[in-house]
């Protein structure tokens, strides 16, 4: 299996996927349907999505579907894309870059950003639960709304912001600096994984592993995050490069530097490829993508 191809594959299924799923811009809502559309168009990995995919062929592989799949991985991505357009808010991190192009309050004013957001966050549960779109049964779409609205919320990705903003410019303890991590970008990383698995009808034990390969990514995931806002450039980022440290950010690299940085992404990576062993060849894009995670530019 070639990654780059893969991914791209993948990519663009998810984002036909979007296309039919979400709301034209058009009538009374035109603006606002078109900022949201905006920011989620924009280009972007796909990462969670394609690990929510990735994660049910896993389990269920040809006997998975996967229209039954994609809303639950269009709406983690527009749960992940709403973060992005209020993390770039002036209140938040003010950022006037997004994936090389106008963060969202740049071209739709603050107010109108933070309602694509708001609209966002909303669609991402009308896709979890409309009866229109794949044909997961009730208990299973329960268990992944679930799962994903705990990951979004306070104990999770939003708790997790409120606590990086909270921690900005203090002597923070490695504890706070994990937490953070584990909240703000882990947490949505893990429910992609975990809500592929349910989808597919995991059993308890494949549950289980594909929960701790999630938490181990999310963790690599934002460690590389952390090294290229230290050492990248904003030409290859796409966003402003070196904000972390201008805004007194906790990160892996202002707690341990930059090379002991790199090693512990690279035991992450390690950790969440040895919670696949018990799963087949089915499990290699999993696999790959962990690798990806490390070794990705932007």
């Amino acid at each position: 299996m070639e990654i780059k191809s893969y991914l791209n594959t993948q990519r663009l299924l998810v984002e036909a996927a979007f296309d039919s799923y979400i709301p034209k811009a058009a009538g009374d809502f035109k603006e606002h349907i078109e900022a949201m559309r905006y920011s989620l168009l924009a280009g972007g990995k796909r990462v969670r999505p394609i690990l929510c995919l990735a994660s049910a062929r896993t389990v269920g592989g040809t006997h998975i579907d996967d229209q039954d799949v994609l809303p639950v991985a269009c709406a983690l991505e527009c749960i992940h894309t709403y973060s992005l357009i209020h993390d770039d808010l002036p209140a938040m991190d003010d950022d006037d870059l997004r994936r090389g192009k106008a963060t969202n309050h740049v071209l739709y004013g603050e107010a109108g950003a933070i309602l694509a957001g708001d609209g966002l966050l909303t669609w991402a549960f009308d896709l979890l639960c409309n009866s229109e779109h794949g044909n997961l049964t009730a208990d299973k779409k329960l268990a992944i709304t679930h799962c994903i609205a705990r990951a979004a919320g306070s104990y999770g990705m939003v708790g997790g912001q409120a606590l990086d903003i909270a921690s900005e410019n203090t002597q923070f303890p490695f504890g706070t600096l994990q937490t953070i991590h584990k909240s703000k970008t882990g947490a949505l990383i893990t429910a992609s994984v975990v809500s592929g698995a349910i989808a597919a009808d995991a059993d308890r034990n494949q549950l289980h592993a594909l929960e701790q390969y999630g938490n181990q990514i999310g963790l690599a995931f934002q460690i590389v995050d952390d090294l290229l806002n230290a050492t990248g450039t904003t030409e290859q980022l796409g966003k402003a490069a070196g904000s972390d440290a201008e805004l007194g950010k906790a990160t892996y690299p202002a707690y341990f530097g930059i090379d002991e940085t790199r090693t512990r992404a690279r035991n992450a990576v390690k950790e969440a490829k040895n919670c696949l062993l018990g799963f087949d060849d089915k499990a290699e894009p999993l696999r790959q993508l962990a690798d990806y995670i490390y070794t990705r530019s932007h």
